[in-house]
């Protein structure tokens, strides 16, 4: 078994400090946006243009493009869809483009597009990504999208998932205090990581936009078996494979 190197980044703020060359990077956003991507492309989806501004995303829904696009845990008003998961049907985006700006996945997706690799995980694809990342990863960095530049609960726990599953199917370097701070959390979360959540910032914001419900397909584990991949070349997300 080859032996790699777990980081993990709490905001997307601090990623320079993190960033190395040949770095393959995770990027999680739990509360929802990993989850929304995983499942328009698993829904058939050709690809996912992730935009950062709201500006860029009516620019293309002026092109005749379908357009999710969510800011404080609201669809925006010009949007088809928001950030929910449930938004994107088989029936709705299968065989479409789908063009995707949220309050902090698609800036944490704008941070790290240049990594040498660059995926979209969460506990809805976690097993899928686990075998992708143990097939190429060297030196692996899961940066959370956290809220506006600050650290959260829900993407660092998912980072501790990730390092104790990984550490059971390879050899893992798992050193940084990042990484030993996100297992320790998850440890304490594991017996019921939704019931944890509840006193979490961004629970509350879900409850106070009343899409508390999409937490739990957010923390489901296997829901999906696809691993979105930023391809370069187009500058898309695409499923890895």
């Amino acid at each position: 078994m080859k032996s790699m190197e777990l980081d993990i980044c709490f905001s997307p703020a601090l990623y320079p400090f993190y960033r190395k060359e040949n770095d393959t990077v995770i990027v999680v956003d739990v509360f929802r946006a990993s989850a929304t991507l995983c499942a328009m492309l698993a829904n058939g989806a050709s690809a996912v243009i992730t935009v950062a501004d709201i500006e860029e995303a009516k620019q293309y829904k002026s092109r005749g493009y379908l357009v999710g696009a969510e800011r404080n845990a609201r669809q925006c008003d010009f949007a088809d869809f928001g950030n929910s998961p449930y938004d994107y049907t088989r029936e709705k985006v299968a065989g479409k483009e789908v063009v995707f700006t949220t309050t902090n996945g698609t800036r944490a997706i704008d941070a790290a597009k240049n990594a040498k690799q660059l995926f979209v995980g969460t506990f809805s694809n976690l097993e899928a990504l686990l075998q992708k990342i143990v097939e190429v990863g060297e030196r692996v960095v899961i940066l959370c999208a956290g809220w506006n530049n600050r650290a959260n609960v829900e993407d660092t726990l998912f980072g501790g998932r990730f390092a104790e599953k990984l550490s059971e199917k390879t050899t893992v370097a798992l050193k940084s205090d990042a990484v030993k701070m996100a297992l320790e959390l998850w440890q304490s979360a594991k017996e019921n990581p939704l019931e944890y959540l509840k006193n979490s910032e961004h629970y509350h914001r879900l409850i106070a936009n009343g899409v508390e419900s999409d937490a739990e397909y957010c923390l489901k584990e296997n829901s999906v078996s696809i691993v979105p991949v930023y391809d370069k070349r187009s500058n898309k997300l695409i499923v890895s494979r």
